[in-house]
């Protein structure tokens, strides 16, 4: 089931790592309102673990989720128009950067809470195994959740009820400025192992290196396996927001940042292509986003009159006015 073809693993690290450029710029040109988090860096690990799912499998990201849902395979022009706020986007705008998500393709969002995927996709795989399905899940999360309630119950509930969750730790090594040896004690695979979760750390920043061990764990989940988590080491070129560019924050000393930058998962993945098979991916997915730029800003906006719109899954109205 896990798709092994490289030239298509290098198209989906170029296709985010395209995409994450062009949004950058939409922010700074004042289309995408309100700023990003950049995924710049860490796109192997998307790539890599969605190539391992079925059509059936779940997923939920973080607040720096754009890469997790272009890796499963959502429309990357519904995409951008999301971050731009038009009706034409996967949530008619609604949902924006931080709340993407595409149910068609078992993407059930990304979100602002820190840790709450493990909860999400845990509830969600269960449900669907009780159902009869043969689904297993992907939460992803980066370091800055491994201390947080949410993601150790939802260690123990997917360890009891051996629920198939396949548990991505992306390690950058900052939980938004804070270094993480300054915030986890122990280790972050270390939690996974007291509640009885297999664990293994990977190169985050090879998209096949986490391919091969993202498919070997979903085939152990798929025949009963129980949960198994991943710390996948990366390292975020970019800033933890686009605030930053604005108020240079200094967290980061320039010889890490430059360390972490010397392996690019776009380059890792590209040596393994031709120059001709490279470059002919590289002119497509910069036409694929050429149309997607087009296709967003040429979207209409939400009418304001629709702005309670959405907010009962009934269809119920909201009702307007206080008092």
């Amino acid at each position: 089931m896990t798709d092994a073809d490289p030239v298509r693993l290098y198209r989906t690290v170029r296709l985010i790592r395209r995409f994450e450029e062009r949004a950058v710029e939409l922010v700074h040109g004042g289309q995408i309102v309100g700023g990003i988090h950049p995924y710049l860096g860490q796109e192997g690990i998307a790539a890599g673990v969605c190539a391992a799912l079925g059509a059936d499998d779940v997923l939920a990201g973080t607040h720096r989720g754009h890469g997790h849902v272009l890796a499963r395979g959502a429309d990357p022009a519904r995409m951008l128009a999301e971050l731009c706020g038009r009706v034409t986007g996967l949530n008619a705008g609604r949902g924006g950067s931080m709340h993407a998500a595409d149910l068609s393709i078992g993407v059930l969002g990304a979100n602002a809470i820190v840790g709450a995927s493990g909860a999400i996709v845990t509830g969600a795989v269960w449900a669907r195994r009780r159902q009869g399905r043969e689904t297993v899940g992907v939460s992803f999360f980066g370091d800055g959740a491994v201390n947080e309630g949410m993601l150790l119950e939802a260690f123990n509930l997917a360890a009891l009820w051996r629920v198939p969750v396949l548990f991505v730790c992306e390690n950058n090594g900052y939980a938004t400025t804070m270094p993480v040896g300054g915030a986890v004690a122990g280790s972050i695979a270390g939690r996974a192992a007291a509640f009885g979760i297999p664990a293994i750390e990977v190169d985050g920043q090879d998209p096949e290196t986490v391919r091969v061990a993202a498919a070997a764990a979903v085939d152990r989940m798929r025949a009963g396996g129980g949960p198994e988590l991943v710390e996948a080491r990366t390292y975020r070129f970019d800033v933890h927001h686009t605030f930053e560019h604005a108020v240079r924050l200094d967290y980061r000393p320039p010889d890490e940042v430059s360390r972490g930058r010397s392996r690019d998962p776009v380059d890792i993945q590209g040596a393994r292509l031709t120059d001709a098979e490279r470059a002919a991916v590289d002119a497509e997915v910069e036409a694929t986003l050429d149309e997607a730029v087009r296709f967003a800003l040429a979207s209409e906006e939400p009418d304001p009159a629709d702005a309670l719109a959405y907010l009962y899954a009934s269809g119920l109205t909201a009702r307007t006015g206080g008092g």
